[in-house]
Order: structure tokens, then C-alpha cells, then sequence
């Protein structure tokens, strides 16, 4: 039974990967609701520049440090109840932002709540995992993963639904939630035989933390999804201030390289199918690697700096997708959710320490070419070591 089973998922295997992939996406556009109405909240408000980034980020930040007990509750809970519940109470932050718009004290406690939406990641991971036999779950997790688009959804339409009024793009995201609360809740179910840990949260977080591989895959993961949320964050400043792009043509290319991450998310997973998946993340790291020293160089946006910044794009998208397809690989079963959860969470909060450094040494040098070097490094580092050591890494 388990070969032909192994052979061919089954149609519930499909339907789950469907769903928790819509609702990783509604949710993820929830998540980020803030950021594309950043300058306006800033007008509104008076803020100054840190604390419109302050605003943007405490959602960030509470998403990525979430997924750690929502992934420990989903080994101990499953999806099929975290999934629903987890979308419905994310509605609450939503609905509360159209009262604490005029606070920025306000708006930073519903920031804080709205973080809840960005830890559905650590549910769906743990979900896809269990439904596919390993010679089809670096595909099926990849997909999974371009829920992430989410982000890249709310950055286009939320600032224009927002402009046939100012609550609208709330209204609509919590009816969207509302509505996959109770699709989840129909036909989101968990493997029959999946094993479902009885000891204490605390105690398989402790357990989940002192794996070895938990923080080599948090390592790897922070170089490519953080590599990712860092470009996203940046890379329209980047575009500007290097380029001398209107504020328009930045954000679309931008809109660009996230695209490029989402759809190559998938093909580092399909590609994990067929190899091995550290052999998959240490090729693409080194294409990340080797398009930053050329992008350090400072070439002319058409075509060389649109060719390196696509092609770091795919890299950074595949890398992604191939860490998780080697978390299935060398996690134990029971325990993806709370590692999973850990991994997502270093991951989302790599991405907020480059912008950082990109911009102090823009202000110390007025370059961003060191910056692109230790971009170069890091991801080499990641290469050899994928490579040389993850390569012969077994589950526990």
C-alpha cells in the first residue's frame, strides 16, 4: 500500500495542496496590508521616515517569530483545525484597522495582531509534507510556496481598491478571509495516519531547537527567502537612489523580481524531485553569488543590471523552494511542524538585516557595491556548505 501510495498522491493530497495554497495567499495578502498604504498612513499620521518603517515592520516581524508555536501546535493540532481557525482570527486586525487608522499607537497594536497572518506558512508546510511521498513533495511544497505571491498581490491591488475608498481593501480582505475560514474548515483534512506528538509545546520546541539541522536550514533558508524579503524591502529604495527611476518604474520592477522568486519557487522544489535538494539549493546560491559580484560592479540597468537582478531573482526563488524539499528529507515526521516553524521564522527575519547594512553603507561610502559583495559571500558560504555538508544529512 505505502509504494502505490508513494507512486501516486492521491486526489486528497491535490485538494489539500489547493486550498491551503489559496489560503497561504489571502493570508499572506492580509499580512502585509499595511506596507502599500505605508505613505499614506504616513501623511495621515505626520510620521517620520523610522516610524513608517517601524509601522511596516512590527507585523513582519510578529508574523515570522509567530510561526514558531503555530507550527509546534499544528504537529500537536493539524491543519485541518489551525488552517480555519487561524484565517478567521486574522479577520479581527483586518476589521480593526479601519478604527485605528488615525492612531499611530493604535495602529501599532493592530500591526502586532495582523502578524497572526503571516504565520499560516508553519501550518501549510507541515500539511503538504504529511499528504506527498517523497518523490513528489519538493513540487508539491514549491507550490505551496507561491502563496508567498500574497505579499506581491497586496502591493498591486490594495492601493487600488483603496482608491474607490479608503476602508474598502479591509472590507474585502476580511469577507475573502471569512469565506476560506469555512472552505478550510470543509475540506482541509489531515493524514489519517499522521503522528501527532503528545508531549508539551514547550518541550518539542526544545526538542525541534536542539537538532542540529534545524539551524543549518535555518541558515540556508535565511539566505534565500531572506534574500528575498531584503530585495523586497530595498530594492525599489535601490532602484531609485542608484538609477534615478521615478517611483513608479522601481516599484514595477520590483513587482518584477518578486514575480520571477514566486514562479521559480516551484521549479527549486520540481528540481528537488530529481536531485538532491542541497545539490538544487547549492547551484542556485552559487548563481545568486556569482550575479551579485557582477551587479557590485555597478552595470548599466539595460541590460546587464536588469540580467543579474532576474537572475539573483531565480536563484534566491529556487533556493527557496529546495531548502523546504530538504526539510521533509532530513527532519523526522513528527517534528517538521516545529521546525518548520523555527526555519520560516529566521528566515522572514534574515531579510530585515540587509536592508539595514545596504543602507548604512550607501550613507558611509555613497556605494551599494560592498553591500552586493557580502551578498556574494553570503551565498557562497551557503553553496559550499549545502553542498559539502547537507548533501549526506539523514533524519533522526
Amino acid at each position: 500500500m505505502d509504494d502505490t501510495r508513494a507512486a501516486k498522491p492521491s486526489a486528497a493530497a491535490y485538494r489539500n495542496l489547493a486550498v491551503a495554497t489559496v489560503g497561504f495567499t489571502l493570508t499572506f495578502w492580509a499580512w502585509d496590508l499595511v506596507a502599500p498604504l505605508g505613505s499614506d498612513f504616513k501623511d495621515r499620521l505626520g510620521l517620520s521616515s523610522f516610524e513608517q518603517s517601524l509601522l511596516v515592520a512590527v507585523p513582519v516581524i510578529v508574523g515570522s517569530l509567530g510561526r514558531v508555536p503555530v507550527g509546534a501546535l499544528t504537529d500537536r493540532y493539524g491543519a485541518r483545525l489551525m488552517f480555519p481557525l487561524v484565517s478567521a482570527f486574522t479577520i479581527v486586525p483586518v476589521l480593526l484597522i479601519i478604527p485605528a487608522r488615525n492612531s499611530y499607537a493604535a495602529m501599532l497594536a493592530v500591526g502586532f495582531l495582523l502578524g497572526l497572518g503571516g504565520t499560516t506558512f508553519a501550518i501549510g508546510i507541515p500539511l503538504v509534507n504529511s499528504w506527498f511521498p517523497p518523490a513528489r513533495r519538493g513540487f508539491a511544497l514549491g507550490v505551496f510556496g507561491m502563496g508567498m505571491g500574497g505579499v506581491a498581490l497586496s502591493g498591486y491591488f490594495t492601493p487600488r481598491i483603496a482608491d474607490h475608498g479608503d476602508n474598502l481593501p479591509f472590507i474585502v480582505v476580511a469577507i475573502a478571509l471569512a469565506a476560506f475560514a469555512v472552505l478550510a474548515a470543509v475540506l482541509i483534512t489531515d493524514r489519517p495516519d499522521r503522528p501527532v506528538p503528545t508531549s508539551a509545546l514547550t518541550t518539542r520546541l526544545g526538542r525541534a531547537g536542539r537538532l542540529r539541522v534545524t539551524w543549518e536550514l535555518s541558515a540556508l533558508y535565511a539566505i534565500g527567502f531572506g534574500g528575498i524579503v531584503a530585495f523586497g524591502v530595498y530594492l525599489p529604495t535601490y532602484l531609485k537612489t542608484w538609477y534615478d527611476l521615478s517611483p513608479t518604474e522601481a516599484g514595477t520592477k520590483a513587482a518584477g523580481f518578486a514575480l520571477v522568486t514566486v514562479v521559480f519557487r516551484p521549479i527549486g522544489g520540481w528540481l528537488s524531485d530529481r536531485l538532491h535538494p542541497a545539490t538544487v539549493t547549492s547551484y542556485a546560491l552559487a548563481v545568486v553569488a556569482l550575479f551579485a559580484v557582477m551587479q557590485a560592479f555597478d552595470p548599466t540597468l539595460y541590460p546587464m543590471g536588469t540580467i543579474c537582478f532576474l537572475a539573483m531573482a531565480a536563484g534566491l526563488g529556487t533556493a527557496s523552494g529546495s531548502v523546504f524539499a530538504l526539510v521533509s528529507q532530513v527532519t523526522p515526521q513528527p517534528q517538521v511542524g516545529s521546525v518548520t516553524g523555527i526555519v520560516g521564522a529566521v528566515g522572514g527575519l534574515g531579510g530585515f538585516v540587509p536592508p539595514l547594512v545596504m543602507g548604512a553603507i550607501y550613507s558611509a561610502k555613497d556605494s551599494y557595491s560592498i553591500g552586493f559583495m557580502l551578498l556574494s559571500d553570503l551565498a557562497l558560504a551557503g553553496c559550499v556548505y549545502a553542498y559539502g555538508r547537507m548533501r549526506n544529512t539523514k533524519a533522526a
